[in-house]
């Protein structure tokens, strides 16, 4: 087991010039998680947190880093998170959630990257490097796990989907060797309530696109993915843990297909 890291405020003088970068935060009841992550942004700057009808301390939190904060209601992620980026004032937009916490070396390449004369990349995908409770996921595709978190305004737009919106762009992307921490879950406990809900929106997805798909194809990607994760992505190298994750990445089209098939019933 992996255990979470300690200290993730950047070390970056507060004497040194603020980065050209909005950071872009979208939270709902995140009083506790915010401090962290807003911790690890100090150095843009903007900092801008689309707050979701919190209920708790979340604007007063986000307003004592010097954030600003605006309010919209999120019914669908994508176009919540489009929304968000029409507000920015900064050259470069890099969009994290309230449990997610920029290392110190990313917070570096990030300062690096925007102070490059010449750049033709239009977005930086960041090291995803996945939690749940104190447990590092290691294997199983999770790590190093690159995923577009940083681009120009303007220049990319994601998908208006309500879950794992897609992101979309023109122009190359490109790395940056950094760590981006994301705690996605308490405990297994409420990682398994997240994955519930995420394959119930998988599926209202499916039902809106009118998808195409049988149990016979829903069975055979099932079956590619956990090979995939499993040997291909390590999953096999990380023992309990690797294996596990490896199946639920089979149980996800299983499940959604399953809710997918309950809601065609419904709806007919």
């Amino acid at each position: 087991m992996h255990t979470k890291e300690q200290g993730t405020s950047v070390n970056i003088q507060t004497t040194e010039k603020k980065v050209p970068i909005s950071v872009v935060v979208l939270a709902k009841n995140e009083e506790k998680r915010l401090p962290d992550c807003l911790e690890s942004v100090k150095w843009a700057e903007e900092i801008l947190v689309l707050n979701d009808e919190s209920t708790d301390n979340t604007v007063s939190v986000a307003e004592s880093f010097g954030a600003k904060v605006y309010n919209s209601k999120m019914d669908n992620e994508g176009i919540q998170r489009n929304y968000a980026n029409t507000l920015v004032t900064q050259p470069w937009v890099l969009s994290i959630d309230a449990d997610e916490r920029v290392t110190p070396e990313l917070a570096v390449l990030i300062r690096q990257m925007t102070e490059k004369t010449e750049d033709s990349n239009v977005c930086y995908a960041v090291k995803m490097k996945n939690y749940i409770g104190d447990e590092w996921i290691t294997g199983a595709g999770y790590y190093p796990a690159f995923r577009c978190k940083i681009f120009r305004k303007g220049q990319l737009k994601y998908g208006e989907e309500k879950v794992h919106p897609p992101v979309r762009y023109e122009g190359s992307c490109g790395r940056l060797d950094g760590d981006l921490l994301h705690y996605t879950s308490r405990d297994f406990e409420h990682w398994l309530s997240k994955f519930n809900r995420e394959t119930t929106l998988e599926a209202e997805k499916w039902v809106l696109r009118n998808q195409k798909i049988g149990p016979w194809r829903v069975y055979r990607k099932a079956v590619s993915r956990f090979l995939k994760f499993y040997f291909q992505k390590g999953g096999i190298k990380t023992g309990y843990t690797g294996f596990v994750m490896s199946c639920f990445h089979s149980l996800y089209q299983l499940i959604t297909f399953m809710k997918f098939r309950e809601l065609k019933r419904k709806n007919s």
